[in-house]
């Protein structure tokens, strides 16, 4: 059995690995984003978390929409159907680019709401601006994210990898000069963040969609017209699996949005801490994100051959390595917060006194947040890969809206413990929610394990 864990333990992270640093190419975007706000003020990096959390919000729906892509181009590689390959990307760009569309106009049209939500008008102007230029930038960040799928779901994600380092890069310098003016350019300053970002996310879907057409293996998927490609079935399939995951990730991504909208009610130096707690939890949720991704795909692996035993096995072992990277990173939250926490807000130090502080204290909650915010991410890796897409988005409804939102306005609002009460209440969500995918995994695996009446299986060896 030891034999097992560690061959499935290497079988699992080295297809996990690319996958989590294609994830840190995003979400690096927005912490050099935070980073380099964190040096102009509280105002602008509460607005700046506004403007984020409600991007991030539309794009990770988005994201799921396109999700799908990997799972049936791999089903149609599996049986040679090429044309199909090219229909399925296609129809990925097709609601990429409708999403991106629609959710591009709502970033634009939420200013008003969020004052009647009770946020500060002060940042809520400021966040509006940083929309205003942000918005656009959903449409490469999708086109990206479905060639992303594609690509991984022709087992060919490597090329990714350049790509997170350049644009890791290409942010840094691109902020600096168009923050302070340099090189010729004006000086934007907070809205120079904002540029940076369209620009980044630009830059990556072209580079990256180069890079597919100069692999002979991806090429042939992306030639011939969009008329010759276009498939109303193909679109159809995208949708009827897509919809459900972007239900579910719009549900995760909704639940810590309307967090940050209640912890806005508190003041900006919260929700200043709010942004950049948000930030620094999110760093290590692609850790997780990437093993979802890869436990998903060999427990289909694994249920495709009627191994329902070592599906099960797979699903341990993909939460257990979740588990196991979040208490490694709990470490230095534990020995250092305050010094991780002026990584962000290092300027100016003593202005920002009371956020750094904050901040600093809501790490030792996120300690312990993490490991259940990586089990319920890895949860709806492993019930996608027994079949079941509904069933996740159901049990976010409960963990998230009727046992993590309620909580969080108890303990932070009703019972006046303030962030720290709100940051608890939603550890109290993702645990709920972790608990209840367990089961349901568990549950789901043991009915693949019962024959039906009158039929023997026979159980794959593993």
């Amino acid at each position: 059995m030891t034999g097992w864990w560690i061959t499935n333990s290497r079988n699992l992270l080295a297809l996990a690995f690319p996958l989590i640093l294609t994830n840190f190419a995003y979400v690096a975007l927005t912490t050099v984003d935070i980073v380099m706000l964190g040096r102009l003020g509280a105002l602008e990096i509460a607005a700046a978390g506004l403007a984020i959390t409600l991007f991030n919000q539309l794009r990770t729906t988005g994201t799921g929409l396109v999700t799908g892509v990997g799972n049936l181009v791999a089903e149609a590689a599996a049986r040679g159907d090429h044309r199909r390959i090219r229909e399925l990307l296609f129809a990925g760009f097709f609601w990429a680019t409708a999403g991106g569309a629609v959710f591009g106009v709502a970033l634009l049209s939420i200013g008003p709401l969020l004052v009647l939500l009770g946020q500060d008008p002060a940042a809520v102007a400021k966040a509006g601006d940083f929309l205003m230029i942000l918005a656009p930038g959903m449409l490469p960040c999708l086109w990206f994210q479905n060639l992303r799928h594609f690509t991984t779901g022709l087992k060919r994600p490597g090329p990714l990898l350049a790509i997170t380092i350049v644009s890791i890069g290409l942010t840094i310098a691109l902020n600096y000069v168009l923050i302070h003016g340099k090189l010729g350019l004006p000086a934007f300053g907070f809205l120079g963040v904002a540029i940076a970002t369209v620009t980044v996310f630009l830059l990556s879907f072209l580079a990256f969609a180069v890079v597919v057409r100069r692999d002979g293996t991806l090429r042939p998927y992306t030639e011939g017209s969009v008329r010759g490609v276009w498939s109303s079935e193909a679109v159809g399939s995208v949708w009827r699996l897509g919809l459900p995951i972007a239900g579910t990730y719009a549900s995760e991504a909704g639940f810590f949005s309307v967090l940050t909208l209640l912890v806005g009610t508190l003041g900006v130096e919260a929700l200043a801490a709010q942004t950049v707690l948000n930030q620094i939890v999110y760093i290590v949720f692609m850790i997780s994100a990437g093993i979802s991704h890869a436990a998903s795909i060999h427990i289909s692996d694994a249920v495709g051959a009627g191994a329902h035993a070592r599906a099960r096995r797979l699903g341990l072992l993909g939460l257990a390595w979740g588990v196991i990277a979040t208490l490694v990173v709990a470490v230095p939250y534990l020995l250092m917060p305050e010094t991780i926490v002026r990584l962000f807000l290092s300027a100016g130090y003593a202005a920002n006194a009371d956020v750094i502080a904050l901040t600093a204290s809501g790490l030792l909650i996120a300690a312990v947040m993490q490991i259940f915010d990586a089990g319920q991410n890895i949860g709806n890796g492993i019930l996608r890969g027994v079949g079941d897409t509904a069933g996740p988005f159901r049990i976010s409804l409960i963990g998230y809206w009727l046992i993590g939102l309620p909580a969080g306005w108890l303990l932070g609002v009703s019972a006046g413990w303030g962030v720290h009460g709100v940051w608890i209440g939603q550890t109290v969500g993702l645990a709920a929610t972790a608990g209840m995918l367990l089961a349901a995994f568990l549950r789901r695996v043991g009915r693949l394990e019962r024959p039906p009446i009158g039929h023997l299986t026979t159980e794959v060896s593993s």
